[in-house]
This record gives structure tokens, sequence and C-alpha cells, in this order.
């Protein structure tokens, strides 16, 4: 945790309350400036629907919460005891937990804005990937409020000899909501003051000439100013710069990135597994695949299936791991090795994102049988129960035994997903973030069930996308409206375990669009909430119970009714103690 985007500078302790109970979650704390002390500052933590305000003491020479452990910084007073769970505690011995910085608004959406970053990185950054006048903005670690400007300069040392670079920093001072440099002109932004030295070079006291001439791009936003950043990546570039927009040209440093990513494919190339590939080259990484236990010793290559494991570590004080299973549609000869791994990895729910025929081409082979009807796989028989169409998809509940043992009957729920076009994305993310909704409810509501398996055709473009949108729908979930995500670095994460995924440049800006219509709902949902408790407050008299089941919802859909229903039935199934059950919607 090295983002000091948790201080608030400009706020006081009613205020701080109050963003915490509206856009945070339990865990989510925020350090601020004490009003009660001017130089100390306070931690606000909440804690259920609770905020709790900790001290902490700024001496001069270190920071601690007036007592225990110092620290030369807040920064690293913060990232302590957010490491160390169970150091804070109350007076009665309850832990108080820092599990999810509540971030400010960035001060800018300009993307040489990078927030989090330290000088020790930035530095990095710069000499490796920068060019002499490459820059970035900053904030200051020392001096939280204020910010600091990095440029990548030229040093001449003697005549004749080879100039070296070096990155200067510059520090920007915050006061009264004006920007500035150490004196000299003043600024009402960021973008301003930037400008301003873009056009005018600023001189080291050395003599030499720090020119900012383009700028270092940063990946990472807060989720909740998504919006600013969309409109900046959809701006076209001036003539001087690159001709394309910002979202190609993000995603073309992520295609130049692929070519680190060269992980060992042997398993796929094997003479034995190569007719067990839909096409020939996008083969599983070795590292990750996903092996068939259930293999005949005798048969090379029986363990061998073409698809893989994609861990989410997700970021945050603990990790916690999700898991999906990536791989490509089904072949004549593949169907009973994919219904071998369903069986063996304890999937219950399967996500089909392709047609079985795509313009006039085999996508996926079908692997499971008419309505009504029952087929076996080798040792697995599968019934198709019932299905029920909605607007965009297909839900099956199928029911799936082992004929050579004495199991129970498992049921797995086949979401195929019809409205995603070959060659492209859906013309809005609407209804892709409703399918993910109702995908993930089902999950959730079946204890310790196995990873949801999703495939396209190859199991890499549009399986890729829907896996990188409820991998950043779920962090966002966890962590509120106002923690930091990286689409290309959450990519690039799942790039390293399956090859490839997320394929073109409109399902890279598909995942953007994806997300910010995510947070503007959630948005608008809390906004409403927020009203709904005032009111509340004001008709506290009069309080009508909340009813949970299917019929207080009157204009629910049938399909909502169906998947409520189905879920209650794996509740019943899996659940220890089928006693009562209450459906939330």
């Amino acid at each position: 945790l090295c983002s000091s985007r948790w201080f608030h500078p400009n706020i006081t302790g009613i205020e701080a309350e109050q963003l915490l109970l509206t856009r945070g979650v339990h865990g989510s704390f925020l350090a601020r400036p004490s009003k009660s002390n001017p130089g100390d500052f306070t931690l606000s933590i909440r804690r259920n629907n609770e905020v709790t305000h900790i001290k902490i003491q700024n001496s001069g020479d270190y920071y601690d919460l007036y007592g225990g452990e110092k620290f030369a910084t807040l920064a690293e007073l913060v990232q302590y005891y957010t490491e160390q769970h169970d150091l804070l505690r109350e007076r009665n011995g309850d832990v108080i937990e820092l599990k999810y910085p509540l971030n400010c608004k960035d001060p800018t959406s300009e993307r040489w804005y990078h927030g989090h970053l330290s000088g020790r990185d930035a530095e990095k950054l710069l000499m490796d990937k920068g060019k002499p006048g490459s820059f970035l903005v900053r904030e200051s670690q020392s001096k939280p409020g204020d910010f600091v400007l990095s440029v990548l300069t030229n040093e001449e040392k003697h005549e004749n000899v080879d100039r070296k670079t070096k990155v200067t920093h510059v520090m920007i001072r915050h006061q009264d909501g004006k920007y500035d440099v150490g004196g000299g002109e003043r600024f009402d932004t960021l973008a301003d003051l930037v400008d301003h030295y873009k056009k005018n070079p600023m001189v080291e006291k050395s003599g030499i000439v720090v020119h900012l001439k383009q700028p270092f791009n940063a990946t990472r936003i807060n989720a909740a100013n998504i919006e600013n950043r969309v409109k900046e990546l959809n701006k076209v570039a001036d003539n001087s710069e690159k001709p394309k927009q910002g979202f190609w040209e993000e995603f073309e440093v992520l295609q130049q990135q692929e070519c680190k990513l060269l992980y060992p494919r042997k398993e796929g190339q094997r003479a034995e597994n190569k007719s067990k590939n839909r096409y020939k080259n996008i083969l599983p990484f070795d590292t990750t695949r996903v092996e068939i236990r259930e293999a005949d010793t005798d048969v090379p290559g029986s363990d061998y299936i073409n698809a893989n494991y994609i861990r989410v570590n997700l970021l945050g004080p603990r990790n916690t791991s999700n898991v999906f299973i990536a791989t490509q549609g089904c072949l004549q000869n593949t169907v009973v090795d994919f219904w071998k791994m369903v069986y063996q990895e304890n999937t219950h729910v399967i996500v089909m994102t392709t047609k079985e025929m795509e313009r006039g081409r085999n996508k996926c082979v079908r692997y499971w049988p008419d309505l009504n009807a029952t087929k076996e796989f080798g040792k697995v028989s599968v019934k198709n129960v019932e299905e029920c169409q909605a607007q965009d998809y297909i839900l099956r509940e199928l029911e799936v035994t082992r004929l050579d043992r004495r199991e129970l009957v498992r049921y797995i729920w086949h979401y195929q997903y019809l409205s995603w076009p070959d060659h492209g994305v859906p013309n809005e993310p609407g209804g892709v973030l409703s399918f993910l909704e109702q995908v993930n409810r089902t999950q959730s509501a079946i204890p310790e069930t196995g990873p949801i398996v999703v495939h396209c055709s190859a199991g890499i473009g549009r399986t890729g996308t829907i896996i990188v949108i409820d991998i950043l729908i779920d962090i966002i979930n966890r962590q509120g409206l106002d923690c930091d995500i990286d689409i290309p670095k959450t990519i690039q994460s799942v790039r390293q375990q399956r090859s490839g995924m997320v394929q073109t440049e409109a399902q890279y800006k598909f995942i953007y669009m994806a997300v910010q219509q995510y947070i503007d709902t959630a948005q608008k949902r809390l906004e409403e909430e927020q009203r709904n408790k005032t009111k509340e407050r004001e008709y506290s008299n009069i309080k009508y119970p909340q009813m949970t089941n299917a019929r207080s919802k009157p204009n629910m859909t049938s399909l909502q009714i169906h998947t409520l229903l189905i879920v209650h039935r794996q509740m019943l199934l899996y659940s220890p103690s089928p006693s009562y059950y209450f459906i939330h919607t």
C-alpha cells in the first residue's frame, strides 16, 4: 500500500464520517488533518455502521499514535497498521481493521497524474521506459497534500562526453486552492501549471534546463473518476502527437508487453494433443493449465485439455482468491474431457459466450442434450431439465451424475450469452452487466463450489473480456467506489495465466465502458439510498417491513423468478441444515 490518496487534506471529522458511511465499506479508512491539534492528523475508520477516529501525532521528528511505533512518514505509519492486522485495538480489546483506503478524488483527470507513485518508483519508470523530457506528476509522500513533478532530464557533464539522463523532482505546493513550484506564478489547477511549464522550461540551480516534452501516462484510476478518464482516452490527439485515440495507445502498449509473457506451452504442442486444440496456435500455458486427474497413464496426453486456471489475487491487506477456468469451445473429440474437467473441479456454473454456429462456422460443438433428454459423455450422464430464455441469453438447468459412482446428483447452471457478435462487441454493456449479475448470484449461493468455467470459441477474446469485467466489478464491490483500479494491469495479470486474453481494441474499450456504466448505476443507487434514509429520519414513526419473496417485486421477469427458485433449490441441496431460507434480491 504505497498510495497516500487516502489522505483528504480539506475535510472535517463530520465530513469524514459522512464519506465513510455513504461511500465506504467495513474496513474503509482515510486520514485527514486534525482540526483540534493543527499539525497532527486523524485516522478515520469505518467499522460496520460506525466510524472510529484515531489521533496521529506529528512531533516534528516522527509520526506515531501518541505512543507505539514511530515512522518517518504518514504513509509508512498507515502501511504498517494496514499490514499488521491485530495491532490496532480498542480499550476493550476489539480489533480495528484497516482494510480499504477510501481515496480522495484525483485533483485532475490528466493521464500524466500517477497519484500513488513513490519517488523511487517514478525514477524507475522514467529511466526504464521514458525519453528525455518525459514527465509525470505524483503525490508528495513526505508532505501529504502537496505534489511532485518528476522529469527525465539530460545532464551535460563536459564537452565531448555523452549526456547522462537523470530524474529531476520538483515540489509543487498546494496552498489556498492554488498550485506553485515554490514561489513564482500560482495556478488554479495542476493542468494549468503543467501547461505553463511546457511552454516555459524551468532551470535547475546547476543550470540544467527541465523540459516537459511528453507526458508519461498512468493507467491507474480512481474508480469513481472513470467517466473523466474515458473522456480523456476518447480525445483525438493533436497533430503533433500520435494520430490515434488514447484507447488505441493504451492497448498498443499492452500488446507490446505481451512478448514478455512467453511461458512454455509444450503440452499443447505434443503430437498426441494437437487434434484437441481448436486453433493450432492458441494453446494453454503449461504453468497454469488444468490437468485432468482421471487420466489413463497408458494413453499419452490423456490428462490434457486446452484450459487454464485464472486466479485473481484481489488487491488489499488480505489477499483473497477468486478462480475461473478459461477454455476453448468444445470439439467433437474433447467433449468427454470437458465433462471430466467440470466434474473434477466441482464446477456448478458454466458461462458460454458464443453461439454454436457463427458466420457459417462451427464455434463450439454442442456438449449438452436437448431439453428433457439425457446424454452420456464417457462416465458422466447429463440431463437437460429446464431451459429459460431471457432477452440476451439462455439459462439451462443440467442434472449431472456419475455412471460409475454412487454420488448425489449435481445441478449445473449453463448460461449461454447470445448477443455478443463474433469479431465485435455488444453495442452497450448493460446486457453483459445484468448477465454477470445473474451468473454471480447463482455462483455465490452454492457453498464450496468450484471455479466458474468460461468459454467462447478460442477461449481468449470474449472469455478474457468477461473475466476481466467480473474481476474489476468484484474489486469495486469489495473496496468501495473510491478504490483504485488499473484496467491494463488487470488484463496483464490475466494474460500471464492464459495467452492473448482480451483480443482487440474494441474489447479493451468495452471493458472501460462496462465498468463506467456499473459505477454510474452504483452511484445513482447510493444517492437514492441516501434520499430514502433522509425520508426515514423525517418520518421515523412509520416503518414498513421489507418483503424478501419474489412476489414483492411485481416487475421481476420470469427469468429472475426462475433464477431465484433454482438458487433456492441449490441452497437446499448443499446446505447442511435446510430449515429456513431467505432469498434476497
